[in-house]
């Protein structure tokens, strides 16, 4: 075949094309056991985290296993459902209005309730965990995490002096959910609890303040319960 003719191009990159799809595909298979151990591994971390407890890949697992009591589903109604907890997808069930994931820790020998939160910042989704004490009101720890939010400015609610502001925070006042307001330095909220948001990250942090309160909105018939 003449290589310099235009065939001779097409066919070329038509098998390049076709090469390139299929190690594609063979690397994505042979990976994707190894990515979602990754993932199941990472959000285990963050779900510990949220109780200040620090785990690293190697002791993860024992100490989910020894810390997690137990996992189930609750409705908007609060009630528990059928389902996987951890193996939820929390962003497609808070777009759909479907059953949330509650995971019950106990920290020497104090139970906390841990849910789960989504929502949107300056450059893409954000998403954590809040505990609760038992008394499903009282904030015992929180963590939050994102996809790509500014180094340096709105990237800094990962870093553990956001998460700690949140301590001893109330979400309900007189019984009424009222959620954790996020505030710029200095100023204040009327009639709820708050914190500081992050300096230079003001999109960020309306973004984390309007995950806690929709996603724990979806959470209150439950959380109000006793």
């Amino acid at each position: 075949m003449n290589t310099q003719s235009n065939l001779y191009t097409v066919i070329y990159a038509a098998l390049l094309v076709i090469f390139v799809a299929a190690a594609l595909a063979f690397t994505n298979q042979v990976l994707k056991d190894t990515q979602k151990k990754n993932e199941e591994i990472d959000k285990k971390i963050q779900i510990l985290r949220c109780v200040n407890v620090v785990a690293t890949a190697k002791d993860v697992e024992a100490k989910y296993d020894e810390l997690v009591q137990e996992t189930f589903l609750v409705n908007k109604d609060g009630d528990k459902v059928e389902g996987d907890a951890f193996k939820t997808d929390v962003a497609k069930a808070f777009a759909g209005g479907t059953a949330l994931p509650v995971f019950v820790t106990k920290i020497d020998g104090q139970v906390k309730y841990i849910v789960a939160m989504r929502g949107t910042g300056l450059w893409g989704p954000l998403w954590g965990y809040l505990a609760l004490n038992d008394d499903k009101n009282t904030v015992f720890g929180a963590d939050f995490s994102h996809a790509g939010e500014t180094p340096g400015l709105g990237a800094e609610i990962t870093l553990p002096f956001f998460g700690r502001q949140f301590v001893g925070k109330e979400i309900f006042k007189n019984g009424e959910f009222k959620s954790i307001a996020i505030v710029k330095p200095g100023k204040t909220a009327e009639g709820q609890d708050y914190v500081d948001g992050i300096s230079g990250g003001t999109i960020t942090s309306q973004g984390v303040d309007k995950m806690i309160y929709n996603s724990l909105n979806n959470y209150v018939e439950f959380l109000k319960s006793k």
